[in-house]
């Protein structure tokens, strides 16, 4: 056993073939035990931006339980809150030191933010994966050119962009933060401040975004 991270509710070990090989439901032991203080940052977001509400997530993408959290969750989310300028949702990265590709994937969103396509980017991201397979799949940051290619971005710029590093401070910004909030895994969702750890049904996001709207007399 090569390493042992624990995600939300979800214990994650690593072999030493760098893949998740097993999952046991166990509760993260330095989880915050109330709200804390998330920054949003400088980091994109969907959504109203004056909203009382902000939902910030901490997210891996190469992580599988974080493409579920996109693929099942996220568009309710999307359709109930967001839509409704109710919440404004954050995104934030926090890669896995086991998901080899999660950094250059990361980078590269923020790449394609310089062309006003990081939401285009971040969906391509997980939606090509789920071509290639279900769990953990590996995929390189020539892949992540590729994919960048296929959304319409300039590629040229793109892969400069890439290459250079130039995201890698902000990538490790958002690291560090994600830490000291007590994030230890993804996807880790941050709900004015409340983390609701993992991916999560709906239902669990909705009791507390309602809560919180309800606070607000929203």
């Amino acid at each position: 056993m090569a390493a042992l991270l624990i995600s939300g509710t979800l214990l994650y070990s690593k072999s030493s073939g760098g893949n998740t090989v097993s999952i046991a439901d166990q509760q993260a032991d330095n989880q915050p035990s109330g709200p804390v203080n998330v920054s949003a940052d400088d980091n994109p977001f969907l959504g109203n931006p004056n909203a009382k509400v902000t939902v910030i997530e901490f997210s891996d993408f190469q992580c599988p339980f974080c493409r579920k959290f996109y693929t099942d969750t996220l568009p309710q989310i999307k359709k109930d809150y967001i839509d409704t300028s109710k919440i404004k949702f954050v995104y934030r990265d926090f890669p896995l030191s086991f998901h080899p590709g999660a950094v250059p994937a990361a980078e590269g969103a923020e790449c394609a933010r310089d062309q006003d396509k990081f939401w285009e980017m971040h969906d391509a991201i997980f939606d090509e994966q789920g071509k290639l397979g279900s769990g953990t799949v590996q995929f390189t940051a020539d892949d992540v050119k590729k994919w960048a290619a296929n959304i319409g971005l300039n590629t040229s710029k793109f892969n400069q962009c890439l290459d250079s590093g130039k995201y890698k401070q902000e990538v490790e910004k958002d690291l560090a933060d994600g830490s000291a909030a007590g994030v230890n895994g993804t996807p880790a969702t941050f709900i004015n401040g409340r983390l609701v750890s993992g991916a999560q049904p709906f239902t669990a996001f909705k009791v507390v975004i309602d809560e919180e709207l309800k606070k607000l007399g929203k």
